[in-house]
Parts: structure tokens; sequence; C-alpha cells
């Protein structure tokens, strides 16, 4: 499949390319198929008028959603006070930063940020935020800035569901698509 480069997209009208199609109908029941549901429901109800968060808000509510985790990024320690304060005036909220446990990246002769060893520079954890988390019992896991392959591995860890608020990119604040929206940085790539 190469859906990107199809300049019909017909598949929104109802065309099936595939031979998926009724093996996907089939996995669609119980939670999942009430997943849908609500994600249908919130894209319906609320097309262009609630940012990611009020979504997240309005999905976790309408699943029965009591405990929410975060994991985030020390980098965006201030960002996460903040959203698990909004996230608190409805849910139980549950929180943990990327440098839990404090291992130092030498355990792992993992390289450093800045170079040269200095002293000691923890490694991010996303087993760790995981397992902070299902030790929590959270029923949705929000992602807030974890490094690529850390998004990765805290995913795979989590025993609850895991959305995505915002993703790392240090140089575009936190917003990849904006080398795809600036024709000047995409010139570059």
């Amino acid at each position: 499949m190469k859906c990107a480069q199809c300049k019909e997209k017909l598949c929104g009208e109802g065309k099936d390319c595939t031979d998926i199609s009724e093996y996907a109908k089939t996995e669609y029941k119980d939670e999942v198929l009430r997943s849908m549901k609500v994600s249908s429901e919130i894209e319906a109800d609320y097309y262009m008028k609630k940012t990611r968060l009020g979504e997240i808000i309005l999905y976790a509510k309408e699943m029965g959603y009591k405990r929410l985790g975060v994991a985030f990024c020390i980098g965006l320690s201030g960002e996460a006070d903040i959203i698990c304060g909004v996230l608190s005036k409805t849910f139980d909220v549950h929180s943990v930063c990327c440098k839990v446990c404090g291992i130092d990246k030498s355990s792992f002769d993992l390289k450093y940020v800045h170079g040269e060893k200095r002293e000691k520079e923890a490694i991010c954890n996303p087993i760790g935020q995981a397992t902070v988390l299902n030790n929590e019992k959270t029923d949705l896991n929000i992602i807030l800035g974890l490094c690529i392959g850390h998004d990765i591995l805290f995913t795979e860890y989590s025993d609850a569901p895991v959305t995505t608020l915002a993703v790392k990119d240090r140089v575009l604040a936190h917003n990849p698509l904006g080398a795809v929206y600036s024709g000047y940085y995409r010139d570059r790539v």
C-alpha cells in the first residue's frame, strides 16, 4: 500500500482497495467498538471546536476512565504541571517524569548529550515510567513530549491504553508538522 501517494482517496467515499475489510470489521467489538463509537461522537460533535486536550478529557469521561497517567519529559515539567492541574479537575491524575529512578547513562554505556562524561546524566526511563503508572492502575496514559524511541518503549510497556498529547521536537517547539508546513524547512530535508 502507498496510500500517501494516492491522489483520489476514494476510500473516503467507501471504496475498498484491500482484502482485509471483513477481518477489520470483526475486530470492532466490545471495548474496541466502544472506543470507536466514543471517538466518532467526539469527532462529529466537536469538529473544529475542541483542542486535543479537550478531546482527551471528553474521551476519558465517555470511556468511564477515572485514573489518568501522564508520562512527561523533564523538559516539559511546567507544561506537565499545568496539564495535570487541568486534568485533576475531573480525574485522579498520576504523573511520572522521564528521569524517574535517576539511573545514570553509564549503567548502559549510553552516549551523553553534551559529549564527554561529566558528572551524572540520568537516562530517560520509559520502562520505569510505564511501571510507575502500571502500579497506579491508570485507565489511560498520556504521553507529553517523550523522545523518539522512548515513546515507543513507554507504549509497549504500558498496561493502559496510551494517547499522545505532544511529541518531542526540540527544533520546532514540539510541533513536528512545522517542518511539513514550512517551505523553508521542507527544502532542507
